[in-house]
């Protein structure tokens, strides 16, 4: 019976540290990468303003070819929908384009269903730089309080960073294909 005691205080004492130090997490997160593309912002623009583009490179789009997918509201720019539901990883939710200022940014709310209930911001900045244009990615959003658990074991910046990185990654790639670089 001693050691059932022990083995359950200890238990117990784990559960507490990991709520201490979920607790403890910024109530915020924010998520940025970065990708310099040999071509003009003009190029570039489209392939992030339509969502339906968004299949040839994005990594979100990957994951489960059997997702359901359906676009809606306006063809591209702002009031494009982009909803999605799948299985695992692909979860479900929905993007919609909330403003659109041509060759320069993008901003997007992102809500997400499943595997978790959470809305971020997404926003792509174009920014000219000689011949090549910086591109970045960015989102932002709240962080609730069973998600602090998860970041306990997790970490939010380098696991989506890591996406933003390959997918901007093969956003340059198509882009400069296109352009004949």
């Amino acid at each position: 019976m001693g050691t059932v005691v022990i083995v359950l205080c200890v238990i117990a004492i784990v559960i507490v540290g990991i709520l201490v130090v979920a607790a403890a997490q910024p109530g915020t997160f924010s998520v940025q990468r970065s990708a310099s593309i040999h071509a003009p912002a003009e190029r570039i623009f489209p392939w992030i303003n339509d969502l339906r583009a968004h299949e040839s490179w994005s990594p979100f789009d990957k994951p489960d070819p059997k997702t359901r997918k359906i676009h809606s509201g306006a063809p591209h720019g702002q009031g494009a929908v982009y909803a999605w539901d799948g299985k695992g990883q692909a979860g479900s939710g929905w993007i919609t384009i909330t403003q659109s200022q041509a060759h320069s940014r993008i901003e997007m709310q992102l809500d997400m269903l499943k595997p978790m209930k959470g809305r971020s911001t997404v926003v792509f900045t174009l920014e000219a730089q000689g011949e090549t244009t910086l591109v970045t990615w960015a989102m932002h959003g709240a962080v609730p309080f069973l998600v602090k658990i998860l970041h306990v074991f997790v970490n939010m910046d380098g696991m989506i960073g890591r996406d933003f990185k390959k997918g901007l990654i093969a956003l340059k790639a198509i882009v400069e294909r296109r352009a004949g670089r």
